[in-house]
């Protein structure tokens, strides 16, 4: 009878145990993440992986394995992961630490995981990528909490493509959750289809697409989905191991000096999500640079508290340059170029008229000004000093030519700017000369004292226009129903340097409102009034006059009265 029991038990087991090695991609995921478990909060001050089953069927974990960037570390334990379920996966001399929190899983040598991030490779032992992730510090979304002490967990478990969006700092009073359920976990629904966000070429007929998120291989792989001015794209390839890039046959060799277009179609996401037209990006062969071709066009030496330096550089040639051989550095007590720090350490390729954004705190830069492209900023681990009072941002490229170079000084802002921290030096002219301090200006306060990837609010107007100011609603209501609710002022200046008074006075000329109070100008702006006076209290409906003043350090005066009126719907 026992062998009979023993022969049934062999026969129901024994399929499950040969089937658990035949997983698919993202049936098990990587869910939590401590990488940098100093200061301690409240669990072992040691690195650990959790992975999660999220499918119905058992896997067993042994001859699975961890990878980094370094090295590869394989499960040697038999180990059923049953579905719904997780375990911890430590360095060996960390089990007995972590078995306190959950089922834990000693790996003989654990990768460490850097600090910074990178990425982590988790591969079934038929060596398919079974769930990969490229995190990063930025995915915390918390200053304080990314400093140490605290898990990065998954938000949502079925959604495990997601990257970024899909990851946050632990909320458990302990710094994390190894063993258990996510404290962050939530429903993240994915319904946006990948976007192409850049391209390089490593030869020409070669070329490797990025996109912003993990796709599905089956669309992603069919050469008709991709286009490139009519040429013929002979293979298409997704790349291991996070399927966010494809690399690209194409027929007919492209010329140099040529900006091509290449145009993306019906490729999907991991999560399903198709694209419903086309995305498109600019492809084409990166040239050699010459002094100029890349210069310095913003530079950010002040920050605000806890904020970081920031340098863009802008592509003011004909030329797709690559930004792998180029570095940003500064010149030491002496005189000599030092501190150098490469740009990027993959090719990246910026195409003329193009923008990019150097900085070590991309997080910090998209809460402290307007970013209008993530695709335009770049993060760097280390950037060169840049004092507050003076300092020089050298460019220079790998054969140690110095592309472009700016002996910056404090006292190149706006006079009449009291605060200068967090306000950014904008370049006016591409082509003037770098070093001229009549080239530079501090960036508009109505564009947030910075614009960070994008066309400075500080520019040359060569045209002969005069100064306006236009009220774009004459009739407002401010009664929040949608319609006419804030009045626009809008302004346009021939040249930069103005400084901008409004006050706003009721029929009888009784001052009611300072809208603006010496505002440094862009060349172009807004700003709206709701309808309130000094003290948010509503004043009552009837006719304004808005009286703007525009003035600079030249002694050039301009004023403006325009009537607008406020009114109510019953």
């Amino acid at each position: 009878m026992n062998f009979v029991k023993l022969l049934v038990l062999f026969f129901c087991v024994a399929p499950i145990i040969s089937f658990a090695q035949a997983a698919k991609q993202f049936e098990v995921v990587i869910t939590e993440i401590m990488a940098d478990p100093t200061p301690q909060v409240g669990l072992p001050n040691a690195e650990f992986l959790e992975v999660k089953n999220v499918s119905s069927t058992p896997f067993n974990l042994n001859g699975w394995r961890l990878g980094d960037a370094t090295a590869t570390a394989t499960i040697n334990t038999s180990f059923l992961l049953m579905p719904d379920s997780m375990v911890i996966l430590c360095s060996n001399s960390n089990v007995t630490a972590f078995s306190a929190f959950g089922r834990s899983i000693g790996v003989v040598s654990f990768p460490s995981l850097d600090n910074d991030g990178e990425a982590l490779v988790l591969s079934s032992p038929q060596n398919k990528i079974i769930h990969a992730v490229n995190y990063t510090t930025q995915w915390y979304g918390n200053e304080a909490k990314k400093d140490g002490g605290w898990t990065l967990e998954m938000i949502d478990t079925k959604n495990p493509c997601a990257g970024a969006n899909n990851w946050k700092a632990s909320v458990a009073v302990v710094g994390g959750t190894p063993g258990k359920t996510n404290s962050v976990n939530a429903v993240n629904i994915d319904n946006t289809p990948p976007q192409l966000k850049r391209t390089i070429t490593t030869d020409s007929v070669t070329a490797i697409l990025f996109f912003d998120e993990g796709l599905d291989s089956a669309t992603a792989s069919l050469a008709g989905n991709y286009s490139v001015n009519g040429n013929t794209v002979l293979t298409a390839m997704p790349l291991p191991p996070f399927y966010n890039s494809v690399q690209i046959k194409i027929a007919t060799p492209l010329a140099p000096s040529i900006v091509y277009t290449i145009a993306v179609k019906n490729v999907g996401d991991c999560k399903g999500n198709t694209m419903a037209g086309s995305s498109q990006a600019q492809l084409g062969l990166a040239q050699a640079l010459a002094v100029h071709d890349v210069v310095i066009n913003e530079i950010l030496f002040n920050p605000k508290p806890n904020g970081a330096d920031y340098i863009e550089l802008y592509n003011n040639s004909k030329k797709i340059i690559d930004l792998s051989k180029l570095y940003l550095a500064n010149r030491n007590s002496n005189g000599v170029v030092s501190s150098l720090s490469r740009i990027s350490t993959e090719p990246f390729f910026l195409f003329p008229s193009s923008y990019l954004v150097v900085t070590e705190d991309p997080l910090n830069l998209s809460l402290s000004y307007l970013v209008k492209d993530d695709g335009a900023v770049m993060t760097i681990s280390s950037l060169a000093s840049y004092p507050d009072d003076k300092g020089t941002v050298v460019l220079v490229d790998v054969n140690n030519v110095i592309a472009d170079e700016v002996a910056y000084n404090d006292d190149w802002h706006f006079a009449l700017i009291a605060d200068k921290e967090g306000v950014a030096l904008e370049r006016l002219d591409f082509n003037a000369a770098s070093q001229n301090k009549n080239n530079w200006h501090s960036a508009a306060s109505t564009a947030g004292y910075g614009t960070p990837g994008y066309k400075n609010s500080q520019t040359i107007n060569t045209t002969n226009a005069t100064s306006t100011i236009e009220i774009a609603t004459k009739i407002f209501s401010p009664d929040n129903d949608g319609i006419d609710d804030v009045a626009s002022i809008c302004y346009n200046i021939a040249e930069s340097g103005y400084i901008a008074n409004i006050i706003i006075f009721d029929i009888n000329g009784r001052r009611t409102k300072h809208l603006v109070k010496n505002a440094v100008l862009g060349l172009s702006g807004c700003w709206n009034w709701d309808g309130l006076d000094e003290k948010n209290q509503k004043l009552p409906i009837g006719n304004y006059v808005v009286y703007a003043e525009l003035f600079n350090l030249k002694g050039t005066k301009e004023q403006f009265k325009k009537t607008i009126s406020l009114a109510r719907r019953l």
